[in-house]
Order: structure tokens, then sequence, then C-alpha cells
């Protein structure tokens, strides 16, 4: 069989990142406004939409790779893909919102869900410290995000009188939304296939491609349902979706991957990443129970230090490792 050349490899990988960069721009668009209007119609609040319905959409894509990963014997991609892509989340998801428009919130509105966040980091933190996740481990993660969705649904009811009609959607909003998360997806997966190949063919090490290019890939749905909601001033839409995302990406992602099958840890997170997920993720809790804004300086600073992030993850992570074995 003739063998493509790296060139050609090239071309279709370029090609394939842009197809998929286009599914999810438009896949966000489409998510961000039927979500609102479907908040608007069924008396739930778009903080309740953005903390489930949203999250549970846009890490989909994290969902299905990491416990295919997990099952086919990457666990370091599984791993890897939780820990970046709730870095992404903050770091680049955040960043790039506020740098579009500041986004601001109410602090009361978020503290709960900032709460559950940092839990299930805790959590997180302590599987990879003992260096795996059990399946009853990953068991019990599920039922703390059921308990959470049930009480965040009761509690939403609440909120129909103040609930305002909105007309953003299309006809069949409901439709709409699904059709847009599923865009996210398949955009996703198509990106995501193109970068783990090139990742692949220059010999970088799996816990590396699930921290940077899986993880940059599978954030994107985010990414694009968040600029998408930046635009149009949805600030409960950002807020919501990214704290639900992170909580999302390990008391379902994380957690089903270990149901599947035991989760064992590379060393290598231990030693570097787990610290760094655990300083965003704290960063970004202060700002949501004691600032209730996040604006564009520092956004821009977010993005800096994501940038600053990968760069490490192919240059210092390693070392820090060495030292530690």
């Amino acid at each position: 069989m003739h063998e493509l050349s790296t060139y050609q490899l090239s071309l279709i990988a370029f090609g394939a990142i842009a197809f998929g960069v286009w599914m999810l721009i438009k896949g966000g668009d489409w998510t961000v406004d039927n979500a609102v209007t479907v908040a608007g119609r069924s008396g739930l609040s778009k903080l309740f939409i953005a903390a489930t319905v949203l999250a549970f959409g846009t890490s989909a894509p994290e969902l299905f790779t990491s416990v295919n990963a997990n099952l086919s014997g990457f666990p370091g991609i599984s791993v890897g893909n939780v820990i970046g892509s709730n870095i992404a989340n903050v770091l680049m998801v955040i960043a790039v919102s506020a740098l579009i428009a500041p986004v601001v919130f109410r602090r009361a509105d978020v503290g709960l869900d900032t709460v559950v966040m940092l839990v299930a980091t805790a959590g997180m933190t302590a599987a990879v410290i003992a260096g795996t996740l059990p399946a009853w481990g990953g068991l019990v993660m599920v039922i703390v995000l059921a308990g959470y969705v049930f009480y965040q649904y009761k509690a939403s009811k609440l909120d129909v009188d103040e609930v305002e009609e909105h007309d953003a959607g299309s006809r069949f909003p409901g439709l709409m939304l699904l059709v847009g998360i599923v865009t996210l997806l398949i955009g996703s997966e198509i990106l995501v296939q193109g970068a783990v190949a090139g990742g692949i063919a220059l010999g970088v090490p799996e816990a590396v491609i699930g921290m940077t290019l899986i993880a940059f890939g599978t954030s994107l749905p985010e990414l694009t349902a968040c600029v998408a909601a930046a635009r149009k001033g949805q600030n409960d839409m950002i807020v919501g979706g990214i704290i639900g995302s992170n909580i999302f990406n390990i008391l379902s992602v994380l957690a089903l991957s270990a149901v599947a099958k035991p989760l064992l840890i590379d060393p290598r997170f231990a030693s570097f990443d787990i610290y760094a997920v655990v300083l965003v993720t704290l960063v970004f809790a202060a700002f949501l129970l004691f600032v209730g804004k996040i604006g564009r300086i520092a956004g821009g600073i977010m993005a800096a230090c994501y940038i600053a992030f990968i760069i490490a993850q192919y240059t210092v992570a390693d070392s820090v490792l060495a030292a530690t074995l």
C-alpha cells in the first residue's frame, strides 16, 4: 500500500483542524442561542442550563476520549485530558471570554457550584497522589454528581417567576440545542484526531498529548460556546458553563473512565500537573467567591499563564518528574 508523505499527511491534518474549528464555531452559536431559549421557556435558570445541559454537552468530547483511551490501554491520555481540560477551561476559555468583554456575575449565584468544584478537585487530587482511581471510587464520584444535578434542578425551579422570555433561538430550541451539541461533538472529534495524529508523529508522550493537544481540542466546545455567549452578553452561560464543565470533567469523565476500567495514574501527574490544576482552580474559585468579576487584565494574565503552562509541558514537567524519582 502506498504511504502518504509527511506533506500529504500535514495537508489532511490541517484540513481536518480547519473543518473541526468551523463546526465548533457554528455549534457554539447554536448551542448558546437555544440553551438561553430553553431556559426561558422551561422555567429553569440560565445558570442551571449552563451548569448541567451545556456543561455535560461540551464535556462529552472529554468523556468519549478518556473512556476510550483508558479501555485502549492509554490511561495517561484519560487523566491528562481531564487535568489539561480543567486548566484550559479557566486559563484559555474564561481568559478569552474576559478579553472580549469583562465577565460579571453574582457571587451568591455560584457559591454552591464553586464549593462542589473544589470538592471534586480535592477528590481528583487524592486519586492522583494515590496513583490510582478504582472502580468504586469512580462510582462514588458519579453518585455525587447525580446528587448535585438533582439539587440544582430543584433549586432552579424556584426561579420560574424571575426568568424572562428569550427568543434568540429557533422555533424548535430543544431540537436545535441537541443539533448544536452534536455539532460540537463531531467538530471536536475531527479536530482532536488530527491533533493526536500530529502529536504521535512527533513522538510526544501520551501524558503530554492528553494534557496539551487533546485537552486543548476537547476544550474548544467550551471555548466556542463561551465566546458566543460573551458576544451576546450571556455571562451566566459563561460562568455556569465553565464551573459545570470542570465538575463534569472530574465527576463524570474521570469517574466513568475508572468505572469502565480501574484507572492507573502516571506518577508524572503527581509531580507537576496536579499542583498546576489545584492552583488554577483555587484562583478561579477566589474570583468566583470574593470578586464577582473577571476583567480584561485578569483575562490577559490568565492567557499568558496558559501559554507558559503549555511550554512547561514540553520543558519543565519531565525535569521535575525525573528529580522526584
